[in-house]
């Protein structure tokens, strides 16, 4: 499988370490069969997320140096303000130290009890933070996205119809917004087609509702338009961005994904009124509405990151690199989603270990085989991050029961990914060797984050 060269040259590496079998079986028992409780020198290969994991360039890292840390209208924010207003052409800008925070200002601001949240599916923090709002996030997508052997060009769809469903039977005061996830991370990272924003688009005006994006990986969604989409073929992603954008009403983002920095993030919008509500709130939760939490040096790097994330090179090796992944994995029979999303290869656990039933966690229990053999952390996404409580307290599982590796940034190389895969191959021909697990300590929401587990014996 050939996939285009990485288009940068490597100026400075980072030691990384093998660990043995032993010490990696002491350290996951340790951590609570948890992975989020290791220690990060203990990992080879860290797939566990691409948020805030990037290699930023040497211009980003020039940009750092031109950091204005004046309290009030440093002149990177104005760098930042003009570089978010090129592509998402939103009004007010207001940054944020990071994505959750942006959606937590959002739906502080805009949600009242018992409100209706509609998305394709929420991500883990979005969801959490509409539920701590006690709002009720309802996930809307396509069908096609709940069966991960189909390959639909545009699994990240939400479903209109069932949107003007929803509006029909609850009634548009009960939804104060809509919301579109693209990528679509918790289908495994699939796009979302223009044709579909626009639908959902219509749909919300129709009712006079905001449609917010949450954009945190807009621009691999774009190359995607770009690739799969009629009529796109020759636009530049830019344009297509542009396009995108202008079909919503504001947007929240986590920069530690597309925008190719460690931390930072914003919420923007149309609504003045709104804006000036989270501005406030802001002053009190993270600092004053032109650094929101962040030095001047993070803006910096986030303008500057937004530029370089446009970049079709780039992209084309990025895409390439996770389908490169995808296609080693494929050829030997390895359950995942298909096809591959923009950031991440999301193993099929319900497949790969049929023998672990979903109350003992199939896909937590691949994760800890991916460390405890190979030193390769990823990330449960099924019955331990999006599992709930019934009423008599039993768990209520999602349909999908994932395992993601999610790629930093232009941190790793193809043989990298070749160890990845040679590692998931192997423990794929012994995978009836692996155990499920017991939860024995959980928090009522985000619970993933700091659950303690033990195996079943």
């Amino acid at each position: 499988m050939q996939f285009p060269a990485e288009p940068f040259r490597i100026k400075v590496v980072e030691r990384i370490k093998k660990t043995t079998r032993e010490e990696r079986d002491r350290l996951i028992r340790e951590a609570g069969f948890n992975v989020f409780n290791l220690p990060a020198e203990s990992i080879y290969v860290d797939l566990l997320t691409d948020s805030g994991t990037s290699a930023m360039s040497d211009y980003q890292w020039a940009g750092i140096m031109l950091g204005d840390e004046s309290y009030a209208g440093s002149k990177n924010y104005y760098h930042f303000e003009a570089a978010v207003k090129r592509i998402f052409g939103f009004k007010n800008i207001i940054p944020t130290h990071q994505g959750r925070s942006a959606e937590n200002l959002l739906f502080s601001v805009a949600l009242k009890e018992g409100d209706i949240v509609p998305n394709n599916i929420h991500f883990d923090t979005t969801r959490a933070n509409v539920m701590h709002k006690h709002g009720v996030p309802v996930d809307l997508a396509i069908d096609e996205a709940m069966d991960p052997e189909i390959g639909h060009p545009f699994k990240g769809n939400m479903d209109p119809a069932k949107l003007e469903r929803l509006f029909q039977e609850v009634g548009a005061e009960r939804i104060p917004l809509v919301m579109l996830t693209v990528t679509n991370n918790s289908a495994g990272g699939q796009p979302v087609s223009m044709e579909n924003v626009r639908a959902v688009s219509a749909i919300a005006r129709k009712y006079q509702r905001p449609l917010f994006i949450d954009a945190c990986r807009f621009a691999e969604n774009c190359y995607f338009i770009k690739e799969r989409e009629a009529g796109y073929a020759r636009k530049s992603v830019f344009e297509i961005a542009c396009e995108l954008f202008s079909h919503a009403d504001g947007c929240t983002m986590s920069a530690k994904k597309d925008g190719l920095v460690n931390i930072g993030g914003f919420i923007a919008m149309n609504d003045d009124a709104w804006a000036e509500k989270a501005a406030n709130l802001l002053i009190v939760v993270e600092g004053f509405p032109t650094y929101g939490g962040l030095a001047g040096r993070d803006l910096e790097a986030i303008a500057r990151g937004l530029e370089e994330v446009l970049d079709e090179d780039y992209l084309a090796f990025r895409i390439g690199q996770i389908r490169y992944l995808g296609e080693m994995l494929h050829k030997a029979g390895v359950p995942f989603v298909r096809p591959v999303g923009g950031h991440a290869v999301f193993l099929n656990a319900k497949a790969f270990l049929p023998h672990i039933p979903r109350q003992q966690y199939p896909g937590q229990a691949l994760v800890v085989a991916l460390y405890r053999e190979a030193g390769i952390r990823a990330v449960e996404i099924g019955g331990l991050m999006f599992g709930e409580k019934d009423a008599a307290g039993g768990e209520k599982f999602p349909e999908l029961e994932l395992v993601r590796l999610a790629v930093p940034r232009r941190v790793y190389t193809s043989m990298h990914m070749s160890y990845v895969a040679d590692s998931i191959i192997d423990i794929h021909k012994k995978r009836d060797t692996i155990r499920g697990l017991r939860l024995i300590h959980e928090a009522p929401l985000l619970r993933h984050f700091t659950a303690r587990m033990e195996e079943i014996s």
